[in-house]
């Protein structure tokens, strides 16, 4: 028995695949490089979508159709809003989330798509005590999330680093979000039954809630003044250090590197710059105190290190964090999803019982 599926295939993908030893991404045959900052996010949703929908148009109509979605999601939802900002934004968006049809058209995977990107900024204007921002439909995706979260056209540098953020966290293998996802699925569960499984995965901490730690402890760090003994303290008390190590990754997390060039390049000599050089000490001390403290592991920087300063950097709560990578992800899990379904296979595993047993009587 394999404890924690460690090392267990337990499907087949054409969608993705996590070089854990060599530090490579591969999506769709395409390497994380040559997607990043070069395709758009609604050109990466068709990527991953093509062959699982009849009815899927090119790259322009599916990010207009995407654009109509958001406007569709938002007056859908509009009624509820108010009854929803009370509770915490992860929790609400999740539950905007789950009025939506539960079906399986394209029609219905673009709502879904659309959903965390407008449930998002509305919540949590709400929560300020803001109206929220209708959708402008023929607004680029992330350029769109922003001008709603903040009232105003984002700059078009940070609409970019947006829109990479979300190409580069679309899909990454079977993590624990995306088998959930594929479980529901396996079932033949509508697309957004599926997805809420997804986004339940993802709420826990040890999968797609460490990114607002990371800026707590880059502010606790930096009250601190000595980011060694800090980081030693954590690890002497049996504290994870955020922002390092990996299930499968053995070498740096190469989406690492990618949301390291976005943030050097909306830093500048802003707050942005500042926080990136701060960052940039802490991972360099961060490394050299894992190496000598667990010697016996590769604990190396991980995608939410770097995640935590591009959404800083783009107005974000640590609080939404989670939301803004839902943004990137769902994508991926309707992809999943609807490959799941091709197989007509339900996931069922055996699990080997371990308790006590009944006296036989004779």
């Amino acid at each position: 028995m394999a404890n924690g599926l460690d090392d267990v295939v337990a499907a087949e993908t054409v969608l993705s695949d996590v070089d854990g030893l060599g530090g490579r991404l591969t999506i769709r045959g395409h390497s994380l490089a040559e997607l990043a900052g070069r395709w758009s996010f609604p050109q990466v949703v068709r990527l991953l979508l093509d062959g699982f929908f009849e009815d899927l148009p090119g790259d322009t109509e599916l990010a207009a159709q995407l654009g109509e979605a958001r406007v569709e999601v938002f007056e859908r939802t509009r009624p509820s809003l108010s009854l929803l900002a009370p509770l915490d934004i992860y929790s609400a968006m999740r539950a905007g989330m789950a009025l939506l049809p539960d079906g399986e058209t394209l029609a219905d995977a673009l709502r879904l798509i659309a959903a965390p990107a407008v449930l998002t900024p509305a919540l949590l204007r709400l929560q300020r005590g803001e109206q929220p921002v209708a959708p402008d439909g023929k607004a680029d995706h992330a350029a769109d999330m922003l001008r709603m979260l903040r009232g105003s056209v984002p700059s078009p540098a940070l609409a970019k680093a947006l829109d990479t953020y979300l190409v580069t966290v679309c899909d990454h293998g079977l993590n624990a979000s995306t088998f959930a996802t594929r479980v529901v699925a396996s079932t033949l569960a509508g697309l957004t039954s599926s997805v809420l499984a997804g986004l339940g995965a993802l709420k826990g901490p040890l999968h797609g809630g460490a990114p607002g730690p990371v800026i707590e402890m880059l502010d606790a760090i930096e009250a601190h003044g000595d980011a060694a003994g800090w980081l030693r303290n954590e690890i002497a008390h049996g504290r994870r250090i955020m922002g390092f190590g990996h299930r499968i990754y053995r070498v740096r997390d190469p989406r690492a590197d990618v949301l390291k060039a976005v943030v050097r390049q909306l830093g500048g000599e802003g707050e942005t710059g500042r926080r990136l050089a701060f960052a940039e000490a802490v991972e360099k001390t961060a490394l050299e105190v894992l190496r000598i403290a667990k010697p016996q592991r590769s604990l190396q920087t991980n995608v939410e290190f770097y995640t935590a300063l591009v959404l800083e950097a783009a107005g974000f709560p640590p609080q939404a964090f989670s939301n803004v990578f839902a943004v990137g992800r769902v994508a991926g899990w309707i992809a999943h999803a609807r490959e799941q379904q091709t197989t007509g296979r339900l996931i069922r595993p055996q699990s080997r019982y371990v308790g006590p047993v009944p006296d036989l009587v004779a």
